[in-house]
């Protein structure tokens, strides 16, 4: 894990973001808010956290694309009485008995809580990958891919990521005709890993036809962006068998 914090401030802050992210920011009221920034063609550019810091906005995004996602959100800034800047905060997060001011991550219960400090980042020991496995969590810069992803194929209604009642914001008109005018064809799933395959190799069918690619793996387990039409028995990726994870729980 590594993370930049930065903090967002002036009058129009909450307004800014608002109309630039999936998620609404009513929700800082209550804790942590987890959204993304689109392309205006739909595709992911970059999720975070946001959280409501009093006279600021933390946003809390992978390190390595904070850079672009900066620029960008300067590029939106235009005449808006905002500021971008470093926190100075970093990161824990953990599963076990949670700090004074930790909040709960919005994604999945399993994944535990999230807090902002002043010292280092780290977390408590959990193996963050086998619960983003067992529980199909697309993660920053792995499966999440800029300029490729669409979110709803990521799985962001479940993970608490969109609101589809919250107005406008980049790349919306997009994402809402994903969601109410088709069904999707692709997406993350895990799956059943029984054998060795690196972080990225193609899925094939049993005839070879191509069925996705095979991204995180823990504990016999994966997390496989797939062509539904071609999620079948006797999928492979490079010498490993891949199977759909409540398939294999059935056989």
């Amino acid at each position: 894990m590594t993370r930049k914090v930065f903090k967002i401030e002036g009058k129009d802050r909450e307004h800014f973001l608002q109309g630039l992210v999936t998620n609404d920011l009513a929700g800082l009221s209550e804790g942590l808010v987890y959204a993304a920034f689109l392309t205006p063609q739909g595709k992911y550019l970059a999720d975070f956290f946001l959280k409501d810091a009093g006279d600021a906005i933390l946003l809390d995004a992978d390190a390595d694309q904070a850079p672009a996602l900066l620029q960008r959100l300067t590029l939106y800034k235009l005449r808006a009485d905002v500021t971008i800047g470093d926190s100075g905060l970093s990161v824990l997060r953990g599963t076990g008995p949670a700090p004074e001011g930790a909040l709960s991550d919005p994604r999945h219960p399993a994944l535990g809580w999230r807090a902002y400090v002043a010292g280092e980042e780290g977390d408590d020991g959990t193996d963050f990958d086998r619960i983003r496995v067992e529980q199909c969590i697309p993660a920053a810069g792995i499966e999440l891919i800029p300029n490729e992803t669409f979110i709803l194929e990521a799985g962001f209604e479940r993970l608490n990521g969109v609101d589809f009642r919250k107005g406008c914001y980049v790349g919306q008109e997009v994402t809402s005709r994903m969601k109410h005018k088709t069904s999707l064809r692709k997406g993350f799933a895990t799956v059943a890993v029984d054998g060795a395959a690196a972080l990225g190799t193609p899925i094939e069918t049993a005839d070879g036809k191509a069925a996705g690619t095979l991204y995180t793996q823990s504990g016999g387990k994966g997390i496989a962006y797939l062509r539904f039409d071609r999620a079948a028995r006797g999928m492979r990726a490079a010498e490993a068998s891949i199977s759909l994870a409540a398939e294999a729980a059935s056989s």
